[in-house]
């Protein structure tokens, strides 16, 4: 199986990522770094648990699926006929691991040694599912007791109350894992065709860094593929419920053994609809406006650290996808109505007398040193990949429409995006 090659340069980072297409559909990228000791996989599909219902390609009529079965597909593939995945990668001497979130599930390996016997477990397993009916009914009894343990943790708890506050109807405030209802409904014919669906090669990519050989490996991939007579499939359209602007609930409270109260206080994203550049410079953007408005340096946080109100379990952060968008900040408080009306203030104090030139500079040039710092972690460079990657935004786009952002487009964004009639907030107190 022949494939196209091209390299991707970027002079400020120096590094370069080599990028294959093949026949089938899949998408290979490797990110060779010299002299590195430990080499990194990803093999990553786009599909998540929003992902429930959709119309296959060639079909005409939507298809629906219980909430948590992308999750559930994940636990199952690992467990194959003639074994555990996880034992084969053990001999081997790496570690694998995998996850789900709203919109991909992807599976990765560490390794130092043994990459490309690694990388052929990684395929084949991955391109090998094994379900039965005795397998899938054993699978429910673990999930359900994940899930279980998911609704007693606070920060897991505080985090989706928060998605419940801020969205009506999206599937995004549904929990990953699904519900312990919705899982038992779940059926060994629903998992093969929403992997038939979903874990097809047009619909998936593989990245690889380290110090490897990238020729080597996409020669490998293509080896793998060869015979299998896996041709492109069509666009699988996802199916998504109508989601209004306004948020769902202003506020919800909650009550859990914590020994201080947890707040998550978040503002809803209603520019969707965006891909590739465009979403890339509101993602960053919003990183940039975070950092200066709550970020340590800020006068807020000083502000608020100072008088007790937070501790160092404050973070925030902003989630950007095509169909739906949110910031979130909190963590612990004494007191969470009062940080939530700080920020409230300082806000619109902000929309009056903004920040100044320099300050916006500083920050930028942070965001460019956090970037190419992060090129130092081969799992940090692969699991970013794969969330951008399936957003049309490439590996070396954030540098470059980093540099190219200015002070006027976040003076302008900061006074569009932060309406309060657009946010939530959750708050576990102690019982």
């Amino acid at each position: 199986m022949s494939s196209m090659r091209r390299e991707i340069k970027n002079d400020v980072l120096n590094e370069r990522l080599i990028h294959s297409k093949l026949k089938n559909g899949l998408n290979v990228y490797v990110l060779p770094k010299k002299d590195y000791q430990k080499q990194f996989a990803i093999y990553a599909t786009n599909y998540g648990s929003n992902d429930n219902q959709f119309v296959i390609p060639g079909q005409n009529e939507p298809t629906k699926m219980p909430e948590g079965i992308a999750h559930f597909l994940e636990h199952k593939l690992f467990e194959q006929e003639e074994g555990n995945v996880f034992d084969a990668f053990s001999k081997l001497g790496a570690s694998p691991n995998a996850f789900t979130s709203f919109n991909t599930t992807a599976y990765h390996f560490t390794s130092t040694g043994n990459f490309y016997e690694c990388l052929d477990v990684l395929l084949n397993f991955v391109g090998a599912p094994y379900f039965t009916d005795q397998t899938v009914e054993k699978e429910k009894g673990i999930i359900t007791q994940e899930i279980v343990m998911y609704q007693d943790d606070p920060n897991w708890r505080v985090f989706f109350n928060l998605l419940k506050g801020l969205y009506h109807n999206h599937p995004v405030k549904k929990d990953i894992a699904g519900t312990v209802e919705s899982i038992q409904r779940i059926t060994k014919d629903m998992l093969y065709t929403c992997y038939e669906t979903f874990y097809h090669p047009s619909n998936m990519v593989l990245f690889v860094a380290g110090d490897v050989d990238a020729d080597r490996v996409i020669e490998q991939v293509e080896r793998y593929f060869d015979g299998k007579g896996i041709s492109k499939q069509g666009q699988i359209k996802k199916m998504y419920p109508h989601e209004p602007p306004e948020v769902a609930a202003p506020v919800l409270k909650d009550k859990l053994p914590v020994p201080r109260p947890l707040f998550m206080l978040g503002f809803k994203d209603i520019e969707v609809g965006q891909r590739g550049q465009a979403l890339l410079d509101k993602m960053i953007l919003n990183d940039i406006m975070l950092d200066m408005l709550v970020g340590q340096s800020s006068d807020l946080y000083s502000k608020m650290y100072e008088e007790g109100l937070i501790d160092l379990t404050f973070s925030a952060g902003y989630t950007g996808e095509e169909d739906y968008g949110h910031i979130m900040m909190g963590g612990e408080s004494p007191n969470p109505e009062k940080v939530v009306d700080l920020v409230y203030q300082e806000i619109e104090r902000l929309k009056q007398d903004p920040w100044d030139a320099e300050y916006f500079s500083r920050i930028k040039k942070k965001k460019i040193g956090e970037y190419i710092k992060m090129f130092n972690s081969l799992e940090n460079i692969g699991v970013q990949f794969v969330s951008w990657v399936f957003k049309d935004i490439g590996l070396f786009d954030y540098i470059e429409r980093l540099m190219q952002i200015n002070y006027e487009q976040l003076k302008s964004h900061f006074n569009r995006f932060f309406e309060n009639s657009q946010s939530s907030v959750s708050i576990i107190l102690p019982n």
